[in-house]
C-alpha cells in the first residue's frame, strides 16, 4: 500500500487523542473507518504504532518516532503549498529588470519601485543599468524579465508597451549666445560643436538623437563623444559645446547648463517597457506592468 496524507493526519488525530472515537468525531468519520485506516498504515510501515485494549490506547516506541516524522511531513507540506501559492500570485519569488541610465530620473520609475517594495516586499528585485540595445539579448535569453529602455528596434520575440514620452530639448553653456532663449530650432545648432554620445557605446539615443537632426538635413559637428547622458552635461557645463537631451535629464541640475525648447514638434523620445513575447508572463512581472500602467 502506498502511503497517503490522509494516512498520517488519522494516525496524528488518533496519537493526540489516544481515543478511536473522539480522533473519528475529529476527523469527522466514523470508528471503524478509522480503525482500518490505521491498521492499513502499520501493514504499510511494517511496525505496530500503537498499543491498544478496551480500556485504552498508547503509543508504542515506534509509534512515538512515527507520530514526530508525520508531523514534519505534514509541515513540510504545509509550508511547500504555501510557497507554490505565494510564487503563482507574485507575493514571493524575484523580478529582474534592466534600464537605462535615464530611467531613474523620470519621478515615476522610483515611484514605482518604491511602490512595488511597499507592496511585494518578499520579492527580490535585482536591477541592472545597462544601455538600450544592451538590453535586448538578455531579455531574449530570459536572464531578463523586464527592460525599462528607449525606443529602438526590437526583434519579434520582444514585445514593448509605451511607458512615456517626453521633449527633447538642447543644453547649452549658460553664457552661450542661444541661453537666454525659451526655444530654438534645431537650425540654430546647425554650426554649433556637438557633444554626442559615443556611437558604439549601444545607447539608443545615439541613433535618435542623429535621426532627429537628419530629418532637418542637420550634419552634426562631433567634437567630442562620451558614454552617458552624466558625462555630456557635465562636458557642455565647461562650456566645450551643445548637445540634445532628452528633459528627463533636467533632474540632473548644473547651474552652469541651460535647457532649451525645441520649436520641432518631432523632437519627442519614449520609454518603453519591453518584455518577451515567446516567455510566460510571471506574477511579479505582472504587478509590476500593473503598477507602471496605474502610476501618472
Amino acid at each position: 500500500m502506498n502511503l497517503e496524507l490522509r494516512h498520517l493526519r488519522y494516525f496524528i488525530a488518533v496519537a493526540e487523542e489516544l481515543h478511536f472515537g473522539r480522533a473519528a468525531l475529529r476527523l469527522n468519520i466514523s470508528q471503524p473507518p478509522l480503525s482500518q485506516q490505521i491498521r492499513q498504515l502499520e501493514e504499510a510501515v511494517d511496525a505496530r504504532l500503537f498499543v491498544r485494549n478496551n480500556r485504552r490506547v498508547e503509543l508504542t516506541c515506534a509509534g512515538e518516532q512515527f507520530l514526530k516524522d508525520a508531523r514534519g511531513i505534514l509541515l513540510q507540506v504545509d509550508q511547500a503549498s504555501e510557497r507554490a501559492s505565494r510564487l503563482h500570485y507574485g507575493d514571493s519569488g524575484e523580478l529582474r529588470i534592466g534600464f537605462t541610465s535615464s530611467a531613474p530620473l523620470i519621478k515615476k520609475i522610483p515611484d514605482v519601485v518604491y511602490q512595488f517594495r511597499r507592496r511585494y516586499p518578499d520579492v527580490h528585485l535585482h536591477l541592472q543599468d545597462r544601455n538600450s540595445r544592451h538590453l535586448l539579448t538578455p531579455l531574449q535569453e530570459g536572464k531578463m524579465d523586464l527592460a525599462i529602455m528607449r525606443n529602438t528596434p526590437l526583434p519579434d520575440d520582444l514585445q514593448y508597451r509605451l511607458l512615456q514620452e517626453e521633449a527633447m530639448c538642447a543644453v547649452v553653456h549658460k553664457d552661450h549666445p542661444l541661453a537666454g532663449s525659451r526655444r530654438i530650432s534645431l537650425r540654430q545648432l546647425r554650426e554649433e560643436p556637438f557633444i554626442f554620445f559615443d556611437h558604439q557605446g549601444g545607447t539608443a539615443l545615439y541613433s535618435e538623437i542623429l535621426g532627429l537632426l537628419q530629418r532637418y538635413q542637420i550634419t552634426p559637428d562631433i567634437t567630442l563623444e562620451v558614454g552617458d547622458a552624466m558625462a555630456i552635461l557635465g562636458l557642455v557645463a565647461t562650456g566645450l559645446g551643445v548637445s540634445i537631451l532628452p528633459s528627463s535629464f533636467r533632474r540632473a541640475r548644473l547651474s552652469e547648463v541651460v535647457w532649451l525648447e525645441l520649436s520641432e514638434a518631432d523632437a519627442r523620445s519614449e520609454l518603453w517597457l519591453v518584455w518577451s513575447a515567446q516567455r510566460q508572463i510571471t506574477a511579479p512581472l505582472q504587478h509590476m506592468l500593473e503598477l507602471m500602467s496605474s502610476l501618472h
